[in-house]
């Protein structure tokens, strides 16, 4: 597709690598495309970062039409920069957009308008050890009109934020409270879309866990109250008596691409992995007799999350006594080692610029 490009006439000067954090800079340029309904998707354009003007009622201030995704361009130690799996993102996107009733775009141009994009700001990736280019293409409905139906104007935008590493002391296991009164999301909901409704929706019982000292919270499913669904914004895995087991995908659950990247890690190195259901009772009995090897949440910040206690109805129950799992740890150090290019990749899942 024919890609137009007006670079900004004043670049901004890129941030120390130790200042960066998540998500406070911006790179000089985003990514934009339209949608209108009868023409498809045109004017695909790079331009200077800048506000997005917006008709006062535009469909995602509304009625919350939207969906996002997340992942990183990685500086190789040969200088080059890379993606991780990129077509899982655009693959998880459009799956979102039928969820959300908003427009697909097809696979290969989404792939196009993301590697032109990261091409143009690639100079922003740092190379410090732990940072990366964050990307979080974004598509809103923007009909400019009141009425609820299915979107007929949407709007897709990429930007790119440098970011630093997510630990900044190393991997330290984290203390998780196990939620009891609001749930994440239900099966037919839009718990398996990456919208921000979900995100929104969550950040009560955070606040209530972070004023208690814990860093998040763990879900329970929306119906029976019962089986463990994910940790905070990312999947969850735990090691119990030597089995591998993650809550399965049964539509209330974000399909990960770092949880679908872990699963066949581990069972290329043979280990038993179960995509099952995983009740709170199971989980508190592995706790209380010590079967609960380990636990860790996964996503694309953070790759992994180790926990090292979990609290449930006034009881805490520490994990590998606080610190972090070999299993853990061999994930974190294969798929960092994969993305940053320090390890080959058995697996095909990087994409060089």
């Amino acid at each position: 597709m024919e890609i137009s490009k007006t670079l900004t006439t004043t670049p901004k000067e890129k941030p120390a690598a130790e200042t960066l954090g998540f998500g406070k800079y911006f790179t000089d340029h985003m990514f934009m495309m339209d949608y209108a309904e009868g023409k498809g998707w045109h004017n695909a354009r790079i331009v200077p970062f800048g506000p997005i003007a917006l008709h006062p009622a535009s469909t995602v201030l509304h009625y919350g039409s939207e969906i996002f995704e997340g992942l990183k361009a990685y500086r190789r130690a040969d200088g080059k920069v890379q993606l991780f799996r990129p077509i899982e993102n655009i693959r998880r996107m459009n799956n979102s957009a039928e969820r959300m009733c908003l427009p697909p775009i097809p696979e290969d141009m989404a792939l196009e308008a993301l590697t032109e994009f990261v091409k143009t700001e690639q100079e922003w990736t740092p190379s410090a050890p732990g940072t990366s280019l964050y990307l979080r293409p974004f598509m809103f409905g923007n009909d400019e009109s009141l009425g609820v139906h299915a979107v007929h104007n949407a709007t897709y935008v990429i930007i790119a934020s440098p970011v630093g590493s997510y630990y900044k002391e190393g991997i330290n296991p984290v203390k998780i409270m196990i939620e009891t009164e609001d749930v994440r999301a239900v099966r037919g909901g839009t718990g398996e879309a990456k919208c921000g409704g979900n995100y929104a929706a969550s950040n009560r019982a955070g606040k209530r866990a972070e004023e208690k000292g814990y860093s998040q919270v763990l879900w329970l499913d929306g119906v029976h109250r019962k089986y463990i669904e994910e940790v905070g914004a990312m999947n969850v895995m735990f090691k119990i008596k030597g089995e591998i087991i993650t809550p399965a995908l049964s539509g209330s659950i974000l399909p990960g691409i770092t949880r679908k990247s872990i699963i066949e890690v581990l069972k290329g190195k043979g280990y038993t992995v179960s995509e099952r259901l995983l009740s709170i009772d199971e989980l508190t009995a592995a706790m209380a007799d010590g079967t609960l090897e380990e636990a860790w949440g996964c996503g694309t910040a953070a790759v992994v999350s180790p926990i090292g206690e979990l609290a449930y109805n006034g009881e805490k129950y520490p994990v590998n006594g606080g610190e972090i799992g070999p299993v853990t740890q061999m994930l974190y150090d294969t798929l960092t080692g994969i993305q940053w290019g320090k390890i080959d990749d058995p697996y095909g899942w990087t994409v060089q610029l």
